[in-house]
């Protein structure tokens, strides 16, 4: 009960900060630029596909294109949510009153982290009703889109994890802000690394600790449970590392 009380907390702050608007506002419009953008190519090779036997359809060519580029803003956008989750506990010195409170560490990250994917979920629902939309007027591969949203939720479960984990290191959220962009940054690109190198079993490795690699896959509609294992230990693991340190600090104070 604790977790959504401070969960709830957390999306109500939010809400009230011109930061998590002007956030909203700016993903929303991008992505509404990408999403025209993307039917207005539809629309001009829409000629040339119905020649085509088995051609893509919308879902390939409008729906999914949308969901990668909605991971790469989101690549940007989850670290500025989540640098002040912890860090500004510590840095206003009320990280003290959340330690004598009947509250368990694993409450208070579960809680924060809860908070800000409650925001991002409200923000991936607003996402999806443009692909959603051309159902209106055309068919959807229900499937494909299905899986792709679920590896974008997956993702965007994993910026955030990561991003409190790195809040809790600091008392500076733009500290925090930065080290989550970099350490993500880096995960984002070692499927480039494992496909450059040279050694086989290296190869395979770097490019399976890849946030890319597992969202990829997902994304083509190709639905793996080794996937969704890795996205959920991520989350596991950097929540686990996150309620770790806390408890270094309350034994500390």
């Amino acid at each position: 009960m604790m977790v959504l009380t401070i969960a709830g907390r957390e999306l109500r702050s939010l809400f009230a900060s011109p930061l998590a608007w002007s956030i909203l506002t700016v993903v929303q419009v991008i992505l509404a630029y990408l999403f025209l953008s993307q039917m207005d190519l539809f629309m001009l090779v829409q000629p040339q596909l119905l020649s085509m036997e088995g051609a893509p359809g919308v879902t390939e060519l409008v729906a999914v294109p949308l969901l990668g580029n909605a991971a790469i803003v989101l690549l940007l956008v989850v670290p500025l949510l989540t640098m002040r989750l912890i860090s500004e506990e510590r840095r206003s010195q009320t990280l003290s009153l959340l330690f004598s409170a009947p509250v368990s560490m694993s409450e208070i990250v579960l809680g924060k982290f809860c908070g800000v994917m409650g925001f991002l979920l409200i923000m991936l629902a607003m996402i999806l009703l443009m692909p959603v939309s051309l159902m209106l007027g055309t068919d959807l591969d229900l499937g494909m889109l299905a899986a792709a949203t679920l590896g974008l939720v997956l993702l965007v479960a994993s910026f955030t994890a990561l991003g409190v984990f790195m809040s809790a290191l600091t008392a500076q959220p733009t500290v925090a802000a930065v080290s989550s962009f970099g350490l993500l940054l880096l995960l984002w690109m070692l499927d480039w690394a494992g496909t450059n190198n040279s050694e086989a079993e290296a190869g395979a490795l770097i490019k399976y600790l890849s946030l890319l690699r597992h969202f990829e896959s997902l994304l083509k509609g190709v639905f793996d449970s080794s996937d969704v294992v890795y996205y959920l230990l991520f989350v596991t693991m950097f929540l686990v590392l996150s309620i770790r340190r806390l408890d270094a600090d309350r034994l500390q104070h």
